[in-house]
């Protein structure tokens, strides 16, 4: 089954949040911005800046493992940018 990396940004503090999942909008809409997730609780609203479909879900976790390790709002910025993962 695919699944999707995305990228949130807080529209109250300019933020961001990186996650993987199978349904990205129920993601945001049912949990992220309902404050059901405790990293993203105190900076809702949040927006999907960026997504990316993979094959499988686990593909699109080791990515999000990956780009968590970096910890670097630079390299988030210019995934935003470019629209794409081949940066990392």
């Amino acid at each position: 089954m695919k699944g999707y990396l995305y990228i949130l940004k807080s529209e109250k503090n300019g933020r961001y949040y990186i996650g993987s999942t199978k349904d990205t909008e129920r993601r945001l809409k049912d949990f992220h911005n309902l404050g059901k997730v405790k990293a993203t609780r105190n900076s809702k609203p949040w927006v999907v800046v960026f997504r990316k479909e993979f094959r499988v879900i686990a593909e699109a976790r080791k990515m999000e493992y990956r780009l968590k390790q970096k910890k670097s709002k630079v390299i988030i910025e210019k995934i935003i940018e470019n629209d794409r993962l081949d940066i990392v």
